[in-house]
């Protein structure tokens, strides 16, 4: 997580926190005075429970204390927890101090709708079945253009080095080369030829107006003109032909007779990193050897190994549409990163019967790299359905799955479920759900930190 989403969750957690107890310093204040009410000295909640002995006002018998013998809210029906009332003369559920003792927490509309925690279903999905297949990971070859020059040269200077951030048009490499040397001065000489050419053309065509000058003269300037223009379009398209870009050509023009020295500047094609580079001041290089390699990393491409045995359903599944797919790589364990296949490939290697399959994944981190060993799971669609649920919305406490289940206006509680098969981002729900429940899902982790409170020494007056 980098370090504006980790400030941003951070400020999450601080808002909900605030929303859902209904903070602020108004309500500590009303906090010291119940505590003071009840009799609790300064100071005594650091060696005793600030529940202890608490009894609930609906005269069932149960308290809502922090006692290990307190049953857990998860174990507990949400009539039994709604009915509950708190020491404050209200329901337990609707207090801003104690709502979470019953696993409730208040999201206002506005955290909703501003996208920090979003909604979703229960509902019945089809079940994909997964073919798990090794691959490599490799850079996306449209994204990735090996820099050549275009002409024999001796390198002058790098402007770049490895690893570094390039923008499209950046100078990366200075070759010095005769060839551009002499391509240089034919487009200064044909410069010169062209400006002399149009002054003589100018003033033949004010000789001619006042018919001091022949027809004859007229049109002899216009045709040296016109052959002027000729040659200098001729020596710029050579110079860019050499790979001289329009700007430096334009730098040449009006530097005029100091410049010519034959340098080029190899420039980058697109924007990306330099992933390799072949190139030390002084070193001859040719047209046929690339100098520095230049790509876009955000999107890799990995090629894995499907056997000849699952070809034929991954073919009939991708009738249906591309085919989603996770890989998961050993540098970094338990992280999944989402994928489409893109190509199955036309032809089967002979000595091990297999097809080339291309998977494309996001790589914004730049976590993925070329030459990695990759596992993938490209996921066919079943016909088996399940009930499912966004694995965003699965949460966990000491070994006990949960989710947030929306109860009425701003409030959630949250529900034991027994979670089964896992898909891409399901995961199905074995039992604790009946289908279409709203749940939080993106978001849902904000609303564990605060109902988890109390494992942090949180009072029911804190």
């Amino acid at each position: 997580m980098n370090r504006h989403l980790s400030k941003r969750v951070v400020l999450a957690v601080a808002i909900l926190a605030v929303a859902c107890r209904g903070g602020g310093d108004a309500g500590a204040e009303r906090a010291a005075g119940q505590s003071a009410a009840a009799g609790h000295e300064p100071g005594a909640g650091a060696t005793a429970p600030p529940h202890a002995g608490h009894e609930d006002a609906t005269g069932d018998g149960h308290g809502h204390g922090h006692g290990g013998d307190e049953p857990s809210d998860l174990d507990r029906p949400v009539d039994e927890l709604l009915a509950l009332s708190c020491e404050h003369g209200k329901k337990t559920f609707e207090c801003d101090e104690c709502r979470y003792e019953v696993g409730v927490v208040r999201v206002p509309a506005k955290l909703v709708d501003g996208g920090l925690v979003r909604k979703a279903s229960a509902a019945r999905r089809r079940v994909e079945a997964p073919v798990a297949l090794t691959g490599e990971v490799r850079f996306d070859e449209r994204r990735v253009a090996h820099v050549s020059p275009r002409i024999e040269g001796t390198i002058r200077t790098v402007h770049v080095s490895l690893g570094e951030h390039v923008r499209r048009g950046q100078a990366l490499v200075e070759l010095e080369s005769v060839q551009v040397g002499e391509a240089e001065s034919d487009y200064l000489a044909a410069q010169a030829s062209l400006r002399l050419a149009r002054a003589s053309a100018e003033r033949q065509e004010q000789l001619r107006k006042e018919q001091i000058s022949s027809e004859k003269e007229h049109l002899a300037a216009r045709q040296e003109l016109e052959t002027a223009q000729i040659r200098a379009r001729s020596a710029e398209q050579k110079l860019a032909r050499l790979g001289v870009a329009t700007a430096d050509l334009e730098r040449l023009g009006a530097a005029g007779r100091r410049a010519g020295g034959g340098g080029l500047v190899v420039r980058a094609p697109a924007d990306g990193i330099v992933l390799e580079m072949h190139a030390v001041p002084g070193e001859l290089v040719k047209p046929d050897e690339s100098i520095v390699t230049v790509g876009d990393v955000s999107s890799v491409w990995v090629w894995a190994d499907l056997h000849e045995d699952q070809l034929g359903r991954v073919l009939d599944a991708q009738r249906g549409g591309r085919l989603r797919a996770e890989i998961g790589v050993k540098a970094f364990p338990g992280a999944i990163f989402p994928g489409t296949v893109e190509f199955v490939g036309p032809s089967m290697d002979e000595r091990t019967r297999t097809v080339k399959v291309r998977v494309t994944a996001a790589n914004p981190d730049a976590r993925l790299r070329a030459g990695m060993f990759a596992s993938v799971r490209v996921f066919l669609p079943g016909e088996e359905e399940a009930l499912a649920v966004p694995a965003a919305a699965l949460l966990s406490d000491e070994g006990r799955s949960f989710v947030f289940v929306h109860h009425h206006g701003d409030y959630w509680i949250r529900r034991p479920v027994e979670p089964g098969r896992r898909w891409m981002d399901w995961v199905e729900v074995k039992d604790g759900l009946h289908g279409g429940e709203t749940l939080a899902a993106d978001g849902a982790f904000l609303l564990k930190s605060d109902v988890l409170r109390s494992k942090m020494g949180a009072g029911c007056a804190d």
